[in-house]
């Protein structure tokens, strides 16, 4: 198992406000870009034999930013479907239900169109994507990228790391920060976490 490099986009007037942002598309602040600009002399630092970006424009955007313009698009890298959550910020959820908590509870059901998904179904999709990084890893001699989302990035470091999506909590992943995901006696570790270049 070679090294998986996670990139989490750069910050976004939602991400900035604290709304859960899944799959609504909004580009990326002027200091999102900044962020992601930073980070290209780190990403540059590491030779990189595949890249895999979520389709949504502010993980395409930071993936441009950052020097990566050939990565593969990968709907498996969408942020997590917050269903009826969508936009809302965790304080107002929780003065309706007070001990919510995403990554035990899930969301709330949302229109036809993104219904929600429950941790497992995140879990899911992120091991769906770790098949294809082992894929990639075995036909290159360089590192895998993921450019994506914070919520995601973090179950995928969960399921990884051999544990349940829920423990996906433990990781949290600022906007415009990086992570990488090694091996130890070729067991899984997280070699480097939350790394940013200050500005």
């Amino acid at each position: 198992m070679g090294d998986l490099l996670l990139v989490r986009h750069g910050e976004t007037e939602w991400s900035r406000s604290g709304r859960h942002t899944g799959r609504t598309d909004v580009p990326l602040t002027e200091h999102g870009r900044e962020e992601a600009r930073r980070l290209a002399p780190l990403v540059r630092s590491h030779r990189i034999g595949a890249a895999f970006v979520s389709p949504l424009q502010r993980a395409r955007e930071t993936a441009a930013l950052i020097g990566v313009r050939d990565a593969r698009v990968d709907a498996d890298l969408c942020e997590w479907d917050y269903g009826g959550y969508e936009g809302v910020t965790t304080v107002e959820i929780q003065r309706e239900r007070p001990d919510w908590f995403l990554f035990t509870d899930g969301v709330a059901p949302g229109p036809p169109d993104h219904p929600g998904e429950s941790p497992e179904e995140v879990g899911a999709r992120a091991d769906r994507m770790l098949g294809k990084v082992d894929a990639a890893l075995a036909n290159t001699e360089g590192v895998v990228l993921l450019v994506a989302h914070g919520h995601f990035l973090r179950v995928l470091t969960a399921r990884r790391l051999g544990l349940p999506p829920q423990h996906g909590a433990l990781f949290q992943l600022g906007t415009g920060a990086l992570g990488r995901l090694g091996t130890e006696h070729g067991r899984p570790v997280v070699a480097g976490w939350n790394v940013r270049v200050p500005g």
